[in-house]
């Protein structure tokens, strides 16, 4: 399903934010780090509730990180060992917006300490992320992230949005995601285009206007 207004707007656009997990790359980030540390069925299902907006994001983020409770030297071996798969299209995609001289943002319920590596591999600046911060005591040991980000809320994506609205003066932001979180960034963002490439969310599927399952979709859109 496309609107004609949304194409115009991609078209047209000033600034483009992904989402991470499950858009720009195949995994759920929070997902991969409780199966590195022996807790992924439990975590994941928390994970399937707070992408289909049956509990706060904030609350199922405190819960799978408390089960979770990871370690500095867990994350640090997890980044080594298991770095995420980028979705297909989407390094071309983002290049192709690069050369258009369009800003790209990475806006995420996930973790900076995962999403800057990959934000360095995509040539995205890293003062453009907006995601969680872990916070860890002197010993290593977790000890929770900052909720003053607000990405770690529902309506935080819209929040980053609105501020980068008001700071650059854009006016045709363009959000790309697979969740109801990024859905629900729009408004502020003048269009949302939903990603179903790697997991189809039928609510996300069912409300966006623009709908697509390969990034090469919006690669020739730009043509």
């Amino acid at each position: 399903m496309t609107s004609g207004s949304t194409r115009t707007i991609w078209r047209n656009a000033d600034a483009v934010c992904f989402d991470v997990d499950s858009t720009v790359i195949k995994e759920e980030g929070i997902d991969e780090l409780a199966k590195f540390c022996g807790k992924g069925s439990d975590v994941q299902a928390l994970t399937k509730k707070a992408m289909s907006g049956k509990m706060s994001f904030r609350e199922s983020l405190r819960t799978r990180l408390n089960m979770i409770d990871p370690s500095v030297s867990q994350i640090q071996e997890f980044i080594r060992s298991k770095p995420p798969t980028f979705s297909d299209h989407v390094k071309e995609l983002i290049s192709c917006l690069h050369s258009r001289g369009v800003p790209v943002y990475l806006i995420s319920g996930g973790f900076r300490s995962i999403i800057s590596p990959l934000a360095l591999r995509l040539n995205v600046p890293l003062e453009n992320v907006y995601a969680n911060k872990m916070k860890f005591f002197f010993n290593g040991g977790f000890a929770g992230f900052d909720e003053n980000e607000p990405t770690s809320d529902n309506g935080g994506k819209g929040r980053v949005i609105s501020e980068l609205k008001n700071k650059y003066c854009y006016s045709n932001v363009v959000m790309i995601g697979d969740g109801m979180t990024d859905l629900e960034a729009c408004p502020p963002a003048d269009a949302f285009i939903g990603y179903g490439g790697n997991i189809v969310r039928e609510e996300v599927k069912n409300k966006a206007e623009w709908y697509v399952t390969d990034f090469q979709e919006l690669i020739n859109a730009l043509k």
